[in-house]
């Protein structure tokens, strides 16, 4: 199927989604690739930013540290720290794969300590991590092994006596090792590791602070913790979400003021396009927004912004049609600056060739009515259905920048 000729949005260059040329040029140089930035959360851009690596070496992906369910929250709750679950992931999956030793450094990172286990059987396999001589380490190159085996003791230094080790991140809790060793900054513990296993592009936290979600519904009920509104861990919210904020724990529903630090913004400014993807729309992009100076560093930036709807089933969006959504993402885009145009913030929707696969289909008078431009092409395979092909995504993206 021909692809979208969108050069009458762009009339300084021709665009055509998907560019063939401009994708293999990437593919074949993906050192000189384009900066695509995105704000991301969990698991679903993982595969896209897998398949991304292909093309370029330059992608950032600025992830939320707020997360309050699965391994994450015994280690936030252990040591007052933020969630790290989604950042080792990300920087897995931008492993280089061909550098030796890196494959079997992902299995360690991506290894779970068994859920039904003894806690005596437990302590003595992390005891062997911290020794080095645990079977998952025997292939991890020397100098990274050597840091990996100071950060797990770091942490078993200052695990609490009833820390649970059951279905416990090791890659997780060699962060949390990081971090503590860092005096608690998390960021340079996500360069280490990235850098060690040759990370083909860059994540970033959006803070490196302590902060929790909180959500307000249509009913009127609050809800705090992200653990209890992603329809992940508990049931699916039956009333649509209408607000969503930082607080400073899961005890209290006050908001709290984050602001993110001047390098991230100096790193928005410098993006060749700016990518809201899909995912867990309020938990993963929408509060990678909620910090303070994100707004105004985007507004700045004079490059591409896209938003690239959820197809398939997100829990988070119950009771929103598409253009619920851009409401939304265009009131938080604008926290810092009221005043900030719409085409300064969100230029482009990419949207599969289908109005059927978006609830209340696609309000293209609106957007068009609001300077914004929607951008068909198909995005779904039928191995991928119902949900977006991250080879066409990456493809369409790649197109744009």
């Amino acid at each position: 199927m021909a692809g979208t000729d969108v050069s009458s949005v762009f009339p300084q260059r021709f665009h055509r989604v998907p560019d063939p040329l401009k994708t293999e040029c990437c593919r074949r140089i993906p050192e000189l690739g384009p900066s695509l930035l995105f704000f991301s959360g969990g698991t679903a851009m993982r595969d896209t930013a897998r398949v991304l690596t292909k093309y370029t070496h330059n992608a950032v992906h600025i992830m939320t540290p707020f997360d309050s369910g699965g391994s994450s929250a015994a280690l936030r709750k252990a040591f007052d720290m933020p969630a790290v679950g989604d950042i080792r992931a990300r920087i897995m999956a931008l492993a280089d794969q061909s550098v030796k030793g890196n494959p079997e450094t992902c299995a360690l990172f991506a290894y779970r300590f068994p859920k039904e286990e003894t806690r005596k059987k437990l302590l003595h396999e992390l005891g062997a991590l911290c020794k080095g001589s645990h079977a998952l380490l025997r292939d991890v190159p020397g100098p990274l092994r050597k840091i990996i085996r100071n950060t797990l003791l770091e942490f078993h230094q200052h695990m609490p006596e009833n820390f649970s080790l059951e279905g416990a991140s090791v890659g997780n809790l060699i962060l949390a090792g990081g971090y503590l060793s860092r005096k608690r900054h998390l960021a340079p513990v996500i360069s280490l590791y990235s850098r060690m296993v040759k990370a083909r592009g860059t994540v970033l936290p959006v803070v490196d602070e302590n902060a929790h979600l909180a959500v307000r519904l249509e009913s009127g009920d609050v809800l705090v913790g992200q653990h209890r509104f992603t329809g992940k861990e508990s049931a699916s919210v039956r009333s649509p979400i209408r607000d969503i904020w930082l607080t400073s724990s899961l005890e209290d529903a006050s908001p709290i003021q984050l602001r993110t630090r001047a390098k991230l913004r100096e790193i928005i400014w410098g993006a060749n396009l700016i990518c809201y993807p899909f995912g867990s729309f309020y938990s993963s992009l929408i509060a990678n927004l909620l910090p303070g100076g994100v707004g105004r560093a985007i507004g700045d930036a004079p490059c591409t912004k896209v938003f690239v709807p959820n197809l398939g089933l997100d829990p988070e969006l119950t009771g929103h049609s598409l253009k619920d959504q851009v409401i939304a993402l265009l009131r938080h885009l604008r926290n810092d600056d009221q005043s900030l145009r719409t085409q300064d913030v969100l230029s482009l929707l990419l949207l599969h060739n289908d109005n059927a696969a978006y609830a209340g289909g696609v309000p293209q008078r609106w957007l068009a009515e609001q300077g914004m431009k929607a951008v068909r092409t198909p995005l779904v395979t039928p191995e991928s259905s119902p949900y977006a092909c991250p080879h066409l995504v990456a493809k369409a993206l790649l197109s744009l920048a």
